[in-house]
């Protein structure tokens, strides 16, 4: 299984969908009702091979490669017209889904095993997504291929696949996804309007992250509002609505439930259409059920302040700061209500949460009255606590050069920068949600969302020596652990590669050492695991599986 949380996050979703497919055909007859809405959309018309049209929808893709789709319309509406927009996009993102799940799938005994366990999962689920959703995720499904229905039929393909990143999380119980957001105000900002950055550090594969899209959404009911995910996702991870309000979603650490519940993307998704303040946000948390653990950051341009709305299955609490104008969120909980929750101190001690929490409190530090481009900035820092050099791709770091995306918010005043690829060190490219709603009459001229003039460049690293080394690091590390698992021979100069092309990663080094101590170069792995030792190890497990394989190493070559 790849080695990095969010990685295992995800595909242990993505498996756990593939097993529960006969659970998910006992649900058939729970298909939603949707005989009071809309089922007629305007055919596609087809402006080039980037840009399509439905009625005064659209989707196209923009310079900087951001996929930027516009819907309006009632639940049923908005789910065919996304669909039929989106429908190749879609039914490329299903074939990376499934290429990964077939590389997952375990032996035959152990999917017989599986099956009759996560059969149990997702039998409730319908029963926790709100309708006016779940007709908008049947009305996508109506445009998904018929390719992949020995899964599950597209419907409820669909609706699970919503869920597969809670149920990942829940049964693996995993480190913890290295996401890290903060919220800056007053003293803390050049104006003193508040102002969000987040990362969201998703990676499901290179083809996955090729296809971002940022979406428009203008619902008849509740607030327009835009969000970045992928195609055929009605949830939200990052987004802000007209009122101003974002949502950015940190995980926690989780116990296993029996049962699937409310989505938190879906949890996220609600709040943002109907809520327009921190307490109306705090009230829809409180309503639904959820199965994992999650911080949700809320920003309000109302409040003029942001909060962590920390949610779990059983447990619920909000953190605001006191006597403070600025707000960080890594992957552990701060309100009261968790401060003696066992998983939650266990987090702060073995994960890279901690450390990230005080990087972060550290370039806020450093960069008085924050600005769009100095959040920017922090986002993209590789380094660790006082400018340590830790290694690129280093977990320790805000940027550990995998996110799916990097996102601003100016919430008072309506505007959201969305960082193109690679990672969050392409284009920033920037919205205004002032205007973007404005003169949609499905005129070719107007399929356009974005404010190129406020755009923040990409990033020089991109075109530094280090970069390309990094790159070409990150295809030896994936061949070094194919290698490892498949017990395979490697020439010796790849593997010295390894760690000439990153030195400053533990990783590196520690790889080498593992291939050369299943391979009996005793010697050659001991003084890779010393390396190793020497760097900022990324959680204190990895530093004691270090630890232990230079014990093991010694006593070898004793």
């Amino acid at each position: 299984m790849p080695r990095h949380p969010f990685i295992q996050f995800l595909f242990c979703g993505l498996v756990t969908l593939f097993f529960t497919s006969c659970g998910i055909r006992k649900s058939l007859n729970n298909l939603p009702d949707v005989s009071s809405y809309n089922a007629s959309i305007p055919e596609r018309s087809k402006i080039n091979d980037s840009t399509y049209v439905v009625g005064n929808s659209f989707l196209t893709k923009n310079t900087q490669g951001l996929w930027e789709l516009y819907v309006e319309g009632d639940a049923l509406e908005r789910g065919l017209i996304s669909g039929r927009l989106s429908e190749e996009i879609i039914y490329k993102q299903e074939g990376v889904f499934l290429d990964k799940i077939e590389s997952m799938v375990p032996s035959e005994g152990q999917q017989k095993f599986l099956k009759k366990f996560l059969s149990w999962y997702n039998r409730k689920m319908y029963q926790h997504v709100p309708e006016e959703f779940k007709a908008e995720i049947y009305g996508i499904s109506r445009y998904m291929s018929a390719d992949f229905d020995a899964i599950a039929t597209p419907y409820l393909r669909a609706l699970y696949l919503h869920g597969a990143h809670d149920i990942g999380h829940a049964l693996q119980d995993l480190a913890l996804v290295g996401c890290t957001s903060f919220a800056a105000w007053d003293e803390k900002t050049e104006d003193g309007q508040l102002l969000i950055g987040r990362n969201f550090d998703f990676y499901a594969g290179d083809k996955f992250a090729e296809d971002k899209v940022v979406s428009f959404i203008n619902p008849d009911h509740g607030y327009k509002f835009m969000s970045i995910s992928w195609s055929g996702f009605i949830g939200v991870v990052s987004g802000m609505n007209e009122k101003g309000l974002t949502v950015t979603l940190n995980a926690g650490k989780s116990k296993i439930p029996l049962v699937a519940k409310t989505p938190i993307s879906i949890v996220t998704r609600e709040i943002l259409q109907y809520a327009s303040t921190i307490d109306e946000a705090i009230a829809i948390a409180k309503k639904r059920e959820v199965f994992v653990s999650e911080a949700i950051m809320v920003g309000s341009a109302i409040d003029q302040k942001a909060v962590l709305i920390e949610v779990s299955p059983k447990n619920f609490g909000v953190y605001e700061v006191e006597n403070s104008d600025e707000l960080i969120c890594s992957n552990h909980f701060q309100s009261d209500a968790y401060k003696k929750d066992r998983r939650n101190k266990k987090t702060i001690q073995n994960s890279h949460s901690q450390y990230r929490y005080d990087r972060m409190q550290q370039l806020l530090e450093e960069k008085d009255k924050m600005t769009p481009k100095k959040a920017v900035s922090v986002l993209r820092n590789k380094d660790g606590l006082d400018d340590k050099a830790i290694g690129f791709g280093n977990e320790k770091a805000l940027n550990q050069l995998l996110a799916h995306h990097g996102i601003v918010f100016k919430p008072e005043e309506l505007k959201v920068w969305v960082s193109a690829n690679p990672y969050q060190l392409g284009e920033f490219v920037a919205y205004d949600l002032n205007t973007v709603f404005e003169n949609r009459d499905g005129n070719p001229s107007t399929v356009t969302v974005s404010n190129a003039a406020f755009n923040i460049p990409k990033d020089p690293f991109l075109e530094t020596e280090a970069y390309k080394n990094y790159e070409m690091y990150r295809i030896l590390e994936r061949k070094v652990e194919h290698s490892l698992k498949e017990k395979e021979t490697l020439d010796d100069t790849e593997l010295q590669k390894l760690s000439e092309l990153n030195p400053n990663y533990w990783k590196a080094y520690y790889l080498a050492g593992r291939y050369h101590y299943q391979h009996k170069n005793f010697t050659i792995a001991l003084k890779n695991f010393e390396n190793a030792s020497t760097k900022e190890i990324t959680t204190l497990p990895d530093a004691e599986q270090v630890s232990k394989y230079i014990k093991k190493s010694k006593r070898k070559l004793k």
